[in-house]
């Protein structure tokens, strides 16, 4: 059988992300997905976390005659983070040169921005109610028509009314 089996070995499905994720971020940010999932392992865990390439800008050429000219790397980072990442710039360009296996970098950006997800605050837990603040609650409501407004401003009362101390 020369050609691909329809139903081959699996596959995971990182692997198909990457396939389809890395043409789209190699056009728009200059960079394959490889540098931004090896991101730990090169900057470090603890600037890791506060820290991403954003983008590789490439020096325009305007003739294949000209000479080659390292591109610049955008990290974006949060607030303290930054400072130590301009401390490491000369360390992390020789790693992404690494990794990348030529000399590709010569400068790096820091752009200041957030980069973790906001965990927000935890979601608060309430007191069940009592028996009486039910039947309130359900005599308050009782006489709306709609049922997905009625059941909406039942949870609400009883959001309201379980913050309340007893």
């Amino acid at each position: 059988m020369a050609g691909k089996r329809p139903f081959g070995n699996p596959v995971p499905v990182s692997d198909l992300a990457t396939q389809i994720l890395d043409p789209v971020l190699r056009k728009r940010a200059g960079m394959s997905i490889g540098l931004v999932q090896s991101w730990e392992e090169i900057a470090g865990p603890r600037l890791a976390s506060r820290s991403r390439p954003e983008k590789i800008q490439w020096p325009r050429r305007m003739h294949e005659d000209d000479p080659f000219e390292p591109a610049v790397l955008v990290i974006a980072c949060e607030g303290m983070a930054a400072l130590h990442l301009q401390h490491e710039t000369g360390e992390i360009i020789n790693r992404v040169n690494a990794f990348l296996g030529f000399n590709a970098i010569g400068r790096i950006r820091i752009v200041q921005k957030p980069v973790t997800a906001d965990k927000g605050r935890p979601k608060p837990s309430f007191r069940p109610l009592t028996a009486a603040e039910k039947v309130k609650l359900s005599g308050t409501v009782g006489m709306i028509e709609d049922d997905g407004l009625r059941a909406s401003l039942e949870r609400l009362g009883a959001t309201i009314l379980g913050q309340k101390k007893v």
